[in-house]
């Protein structure tokens, strides 16, 4: 079971710069992709009917803003739009596929640089999040969650933590709410595999020629339920794929 996750910056742009091609050539199951910037109305044909896989959006009411697709050559048991909580679904961040072996959440968290006001709506929803997987790990032991985070969890994961430890993405708050989630059973794929790897980044600025000398972020993860780890052969980064200001990630899962 092979599952990429990309936040793409931008659907319609990235297409034009040969994703459908890049889709069609990758041998995987299920693609998440984050930041989609696409609204209902834009849904064309050439984006929701795919050859070979199952399409679901999440649509920001906000037209070009936000939004999740996710991409699946296995049809979900059940496929839910947001997380029943109208404040953040309406900016269109989350979908819940239930397979079966797993559960899969394909999100784009929010981003807390514009203010001090989106900062505490990214916390408000990712408090709300861990507490909607608490309820959730009662009943489901099999959770994936993968996506742009927007958050570098140790200074490992990114380039110049000392310069951005007042910086939201890399605050203390954000960064401790990662280990709220590994209290509650999640483990981070990649650093299951890959606990010392340096300069693994995920995100860069497109200032200042940061992609080039590798001056990034590691923001974008796959976090697996306990139970799962057993299962994890390999977690990947992508970063020779180009086309958006993020690149693609992977994990694969033996079942």
């Amino acid at each position: 079971m092979k599952i990429y996750s990309w936040n793409v910056n931008g659907i319609r742009a990235i297409a034009k710069k040969g994703f459908f091609s890049w889709l069609e050539n990758l041998d995987a199951d299920i693609v998440c992709l984050q930041e989609s910037k696409i609204s209902v109305d834009q849904l064309s044909f050439d984006l929701s009917e795919v050859s070979a896989y199952q399409s679901y959006f999440a649509c920001a009411e906000k037209r070009g803003y936000s939004g999740v697709i996710t991409y699946s050559k296995i049809k979900p048991i059940a496929t839910q739009i947001g997380l029943a909580e109208n404040k953040f679904d309406r900016e269109g961040r989350t979908i819940i596929s239930q397979y079966n072996n797993f559960t899969l959440f394909n999100i784009y968290f929010p981003n807390g640089k514009a203010s001090p006001e989106r900062l505490a709506y990214k916390m408000d929803y990712c408090n709300f999040l861990l507490n909607y997987l608490r309820e959730l790990l009662k009943t489901e032991k099999n959770i994936i969650i993968c996506g742009d985070f927007n958050t570098a969890h140790q200074e490992i994961d990114l380039a110049r933590p000392k310069e951005n430890q007042l910086i939201s993405g890399f605050l203390k708050q954000e960064r401790a709410w990662i280990d709220q989630l590994i209290q509650l059973g999640f483990v981070d794929s990649f650093r299951a595999l890959h606990p010392t790897e340096k300069n693994c980044y995920t995100w860069w600025s497109q200032r200042s020629g940061a992609r080039v000398r590798n001056v990034g972020w590691r923001i974008d993860y796959f976090f697996i339920s306990q139970n799962l780890k057993k299962n994890l052969q390999k977690a990947d980064i992508h970063n020779q794929v180009q086309g958006s200001d993020h690149c693609p990630i992977s994990i694969e899962l033996q079942f």
